[in-house]
């Protein structure tokens, strides 16, 4: 760790807040004549890979001058008046919570606006692909940044719209059709939601989250808090997404160019989550308590529900998009962080962080390697993949077959990588919520979602075995000769090597990330008293 003075932290955080919204506007004029190299496109592409590899530069300074030995501490913190009448205030700042959202959000956005520049998916001019990156990066970042009510709803906003266009503009069949649903859900979610944030302001005469958080509720009565959960909740839960309210994400995942369902699972989703634990267990402790069994159970459900769906899509004949089987699967990982939150507990709440930090790398490497795929063979339908094309990938693209398993051994939970400890915590807080939460019931939650982890295992080891390791003998010998495939690029073992490394970093020592979320969730159960 470095010594870095509190006004450049300041600055640091202004400008990965900040930064993107700058690059997206630079992204829309035309480029200087000494960088437009071989053709503008190439330019504004490259545009793009500078800009958010200067805002990772500075995450990753951000958190080398993070104190750790504080990391319930808010740091970083800026507080501005901004609307006087209506006592909201620009006011940032990180603790061990949001830091790791914050650099996982910028390395991801990096590794596709890279990605992008070697591969830009097929669409409209990149000028305005490379501006909806950049706004969109801005949107998240300042989501895990902002410590305002009215300034978290308008963040979380933010990011609607260029994904709707990522999705509408640059996404493949039936596209418009899963833009629409992606915008609609969301929407009618955050309208509830901002009912909800109104309902706290109005009530405790502050939208200050810190403040809020420090009072724990008690300016608040228990129909206010029930109330505020209950609307504040569905705009979360359609974000991140819960069953029943998820039913928009397969679409959008299966019609999204590559990058925009990594940036949709890796970074969208735990906006959803991050919301739950920033503002519903701190701010609305009671409310939350009443809810917490009906939130289990709901999870619980979309653990079996993601992985019954899976398994359906994943057997023969079944024409599973392979897309589609891993957004179904994010519904039973987000499950499992769901599962964690409604615990109470400081285990199951680290649980849910971890498995959401997890989350982004696996599945973010999941959506890059199934897109590298669709790229090779023209189709992400399993069949395809598997029995007709018999792409046995270990022989003929050995590189790409043993990441694809890995990540799939990874998103099961193997011991000893990222998806492991989430998961296992969870069921842990699950084990001892709460000391007001019903335990017997819990403990049903508990025993329902172990058996998800058989069920992920059984779907994920089916999809190596029939994509990494071809058709069986007898359907080999009826299959038409298997296209070549070229094996792992240079740009794309760039793009995907941090995320290996940190999936096996984050599985062989768990501390490192624990050490952060572990105080601050302490000191948010315990309304900031500590």
């Amino acid at each position: 760790m470095i010594d870095i003075s509190e006004s450049v932290m300041q600055f640091l955080l202004a400008l990965i807040v900040v930064g993107p919204l700058i690059g997206a506007v630079l992204a829309l004029l035309p480029a200087p004549p000494g960088l437009k190299g071989n053709s503008p496109d190439q330019a504004v592409l490259r545009h793009g890979v500078t800009v958010t590899g200067v805002i990772l530069i500075a995450a990753i300074a951000l958190a080398l001058g993070f104190d750790h030995d504080q990391p319930s501490r808010m740091q970083a913190t800026t507080d501005i008046s901004w609307i006087p009448a209506l006592d909201v205030r620009i006011h940032l700042g990180i603790d061990g919570i949001s830091l790791p959202l914050l650099v996982l959000t910028a390395l991801l956005t990096f590794l596709c606006a890279l990605y992008s520049y070697f591969h830009m998916p097929t669409g409209p001019s990149p000028k305005a692909f490379v501006a909806l990156i950049l706004v969109l990066e801005s949107g998240t970042l300042a989501t895990f940044a902002v410590l305002d009510l009215l300034l978290f709803f308008l963040a979380f906003e933010m990011v609607l719209i260029p994904m709707y266009f990522l999705i509408a503009r640059w996404g493949g069949e039936q596209r418009a059709q899963a833009a629409w649903k992606f915008i609609l859900f969301t929407l009618l979610g955050s309208v509830v939601m901002l009912l909800g944030l109104l309902l706290i302001g109005v009530k405790s005469g502050t939208f200050d989250m810190m403040a809020l958080a420090t009072d724990n509720g008690r300016g608040l009565t228990t129909s206010v808090q029930v109330i505020a959960v209950l609307a504040i909740g569905i705009g979360l839960a359609v974000k991140t997404p819960m069953w029943p309210l998820h039913s928009w994400l397969p679409d959008a995942h299966t019609a999204a160019p590559t990058v925009g369902s990594v940036l949709l699972a890796g970074v969208l989703l735990k906006m959803g989550t991050y919301g739950f634990v920033r503002i519903l267990l701190p701010i609305a402790p009671d409310g939350m308590r009443t809810f917490a069994p009906y939130l289990a159970a709901l999870a619980v459900v979309g653990i079996i529900y993601g992985s019954l769906a899976c398994l359906n899509l994943a057997k023969q004949g079944a024409q599973g998009d392979l897309k589609r089987l891993i957004a179904y699967s994010s519904v039973g990982h987000m499950g499992f962080v769901l599962l964690g939150i409604s615990t109470m507990s400081p285990t199951g709440v680290n649980g849910a962080l971890f498995a959401n930090i997890a989350h982004g790398l696996i599945t973010g490497l999941l959506f890059f390697l199934v897109g590298a795929l669709k790229d090779r063979t023209g189709t992400s339908d399993l069949d395809a993949l598997s029995e007709q094309g018999g792409m046995a990938l270990y022989g003929k693209a050995p590189r790409l077959g043993g990441l694809l398993a890995f990540a799939a051994v990874a998103s099961l939970g193997l011991p000893g990588l990222a998806g492991f400890w989430g998961e296992m915590l969870a069921l842990f807080g699950a084990f001892k919520p709460a000391d007001e939460l019903s335990r017997p019931a819990f403990l049903v939650f508990m025993a329902i979602a172990a058996f998800g982890t058989l069920l992920t295992a059984a779907y994920m080891l089916i999809v190596v075995r029939r994509v990494c390791m071809g058709p069986r003998p007898k359907e080999a010998l009826a299959a038409p000769e298997a296209p070549v495939l070229a094996d792992v690029r240079g740009y794309e073992f760039a793009t995907w090597t941090p995320l290996v490394a940190l999936t096996v970093l984050a599985g062989l020592w768990p501390a490192a990330l624990l050490g952060l979320t572990n105080p601050a969730v302490q000191k948010l159960l315990a309304g900031g008293l500590q």
